[in-house]
């Protein structure tokens, strides 16, 4: 079975990634909100307990980042997981932004946010996780996060 073939849940049992219960908002916001078909997930950030706090370029090197990018991807996935019942639904990843909280001087936001590309690639495949993207340098994130993620996805409703 080609990649574009197999299930993103085969796809994640081959990867040997075990996704964790889909963490809450950290406010007074959904944690998702599907209208026509779209998907539209908040903002997550990498799991682990403690959490990372700090800068890229500062605190955290690009390869530290592309992993807490990857782990962020894997959080948006455990929500995608939860609200739907399997990964299987999601049709296509339409969008991913990221926010990099960066020194002033840090100029490797777009190598950062592949963690999360190259994990939606891995899971969907091509024909289903090749994203359109954004990221954007912040001065600083919610509880001094390294990287937030948001994201838009086409689903099976």
């Amino acid at each position: 079975m080609s990649l574009t073939e197999s299930s993103a849940t085969k796809r994640l049992m081959e990867l040997g990634i075990e996704l964790p219960e889909a963490s809450e908002p950290a406010a007074r916001y959904a944690n998702y909100v599907i209208l026509n078909g779209l998907m539209f997930v908040s903002g997550k950030g990498p799991s682990g307990v403690p959490k990372p706090k700090g800068k890229l370029g500062h605190d955290y090197s690009t390869e530290e980042g592309y992993q807490f990018a990857r782990s962020a991807g894997i959080e948006l996935l455990a929500v995608l997981q939860a609200a739907l019942g399997s990964l299987d639904r999601v049709k296509r990843v339409v969008k991913i932004q990221g926010f990099v909280n960066a020194s002033p001087d840090f100029e490797e936001h777009h190598k950062v946010l592949n963690g999360a590309s190259d994990l939606m690639l891995d899971v969907f495949g091509e024909h289903k996780g090749l994203h359109a993207r954004s990221v954007l340098g912040a001065s600083s994130l919610r509880d001094n996060l390294p990287v937030i993620l948001d994201s838009i996805f086409e689903v099976e409703e």
